[in-house]
């Protein structure tokens, strides 16, 4: 059983990040997937608590979602989830919106989740909870009786304690996810985090000393870093499919007399993309050989447009990128190809396999698997190279075969950048190889499995006839 936010038919290969992963596990196991539907009620017309939970098959997977209210979507999605601990899990405190009101709306949903949830669950059933948007689901089934094995994994960042203490009701989170039985984290940092803060703020006590097994609010709960893959040959298929090897072919005419360098992210404050632009045109300035000769195609998906915050990069970006092709461009060459909309998952590895290099620059990010994906669409034979931030999580896996940079430094990125430009083949191949042997050996079955097993492994230390709710 996976519960996330959002529901994904798993037959799909439209969506992205975690609908991908689960899409994978789920397919391969079976299952329910419980989330959200995407849909808002009308106004006038039942509340979520009155809506039945509606079913679908796809495949071998039973997709069940439940309808929100207008005011339960606004407290609960973008309000704590995305205007407090998206901003804060991201470390900009400065965007956080620590409105009082938010928890109220967060806590009822998870309620609501809990309620239309446990009428489905079998005795035997195995739970896996996804992301931010449901940390205290747990304490809410265990509220009604729920027994059952439930994991957690968090597909974003955890911020050192220092950060994470700013959230109101921060310690009634750290003890929600004491209602669990296992906790996931992307990256071995995060898991750093996570420990300092439960051994410092709860007082936890850690019953192997090496933080992997922590008791405090009378349970035991267990914890470690489940850095998350992709299906490497389910990507190597796309990349060999008509759509990507077409996309293939004409970004290899278009540009055969180019340098070309992408970027494919959503339209998010953490992704670094200003910093980016800013880097390319250090490039420019700094290393000239390379103007007429490169070219970035930055992708930016839309992401959650009605956000402040979200408008102000988008103008940002777009004038980053007139202002760039204004002062270098040529009649025949820009240097900057900006998109701001969703290329089809189908395309994309063709033009990864087009591109000399790939820049995976966020602020801050959990893992990101463009960095694998890009990884997976090369030619071995003639590959390229992943410019990789030092802040997203998958650095800890991919750092002997990436060029590293600190995305806050334009320019030592862009030297970066002209170094990767120039590797010489052999050394491409070398890297190209490290990086395969990585993500084929972590791939998305492999973080599932591991997940599961250590779940199904984790012993119940639980005190007291029930888990009250918090």
């Amino acid at each position: 059983m996976c519960i996330s936010n959002r529901v994904a038919d798993p037959r799909k290969t439209e969506a992205g990040g975690l609908a991908v992963a689960l899409s994978g596990a789920l397919q391969a196991n079976g299952g329910m997937w419980f989330g959200w539907s995407g849909k808002i009620l009308p106004e006038d017309g039942a509340t979520p608590a009155d809506t039945p939970v509606h079913q679908q098959q796809a495949g071998n997977v039973t997709l069940a979602t439940l309808d929100l209210s207008r005011w339960d979507h606004d407290a609960y999605y973008l309000g704590y989830s995305n205007a407090v601990l998206w901003p804060v899990f991201h470390y900009r405190l400065d965007l956080a919106d620590f409105d009082t009101g938010y928890i109220d709306g967060y806590r009822r949903v998870n309620q609501l989740f809990a309620a239309k949830l446990m009428p489905l669950l079998k005795e035997d059933d195995i739970v896996w909870v996804h992301d931010y948007h449901l940390i205290p689901l747990a304490s809410e089934l265990r509220a009604l009786g729920c027994r059952n094995k439930i994991g957690f994994f968090l597909h974003i960042p955890l911020p050192p304690a220092q950060i994470f203490t700013a959230i109101p009701a921060h310690d009634w989170l750290a003890q929600a996810l004491f209602a669990y039985d296992l906790v996931g984290f992307q990256s071995e940092a995060d898991l750093e985090h996570f420990n300092r803060y439960v051994a410092t703020e709860a007082r936890a006590e850690d019953r192997d000393g090496d933080g992997r097994r922590w008791r405090a609010f009378g349970r035991t709960l267990r914890t470690a870093a489940f850095p998350i893959g992709i299906d490497v040959a389910e990507f190597d298929a796309l990349t060999h499919a008509h759509d990507a090897t077409e996309m293939y072919r004409r970004m290899r005419e278009e540009y055969s007399r180019r340098q070309l360098l992408v970027g494919v992210d959503r339209l998010d404050y953490s992704k670094g993309l200003p910093q980016r632009l800013r880097a390319f045109r250090e490039l420019l300035r700094r290393h000239p050989d390379n103007i007429r000769r490169a070219t970035l195609i930055q992708i930016a998906a839309p992401s959650r447009e009605d956000v402040d915050a979200y408008g102000d990069i988008l103008r940002e970006l777009e004038s980053l990128a007139g202002s760039m092709n204004g002062d270098f461009g040529e009649l025949d060459w820009i240097p900057v190809r900006y998109m701001h909309r969703t290329m089809a998952r189908k395309r994309l590895p063709g033009l990864y396999r087009a591109a000399r290099v790939a820049l995976v620059t966020p602020l801050r990010d959990g893992m990101n698997l463009v960095a694998k994906e890009f990884v997976a669409a090369q030619d071995p034979e003639d590959p390229g190279v992943l410019v990789l931030s030092r802040f997203a999580g998958a650095m800890e896996q991919m750092r002997e075969g990436a060029v590293l940079v600190n995305p806050y430094d334009s320019q030592a990125t862009a030297d970066a950048i002209q170094f990767a430009l120039q590797l010489p083949l052999a050394e491409r191949r070398r890297r190209h190889q490290t990086l395969m042997a990585t993500i084929r050996r972590c791939d998305v079955h492999w973080w599932c499995q591991a997940f599961l097993d250590e779940l199904a492994s984790a012993d119940a230390e639980q005190t007291g006839p029930d888990w009250l709710r918090l």
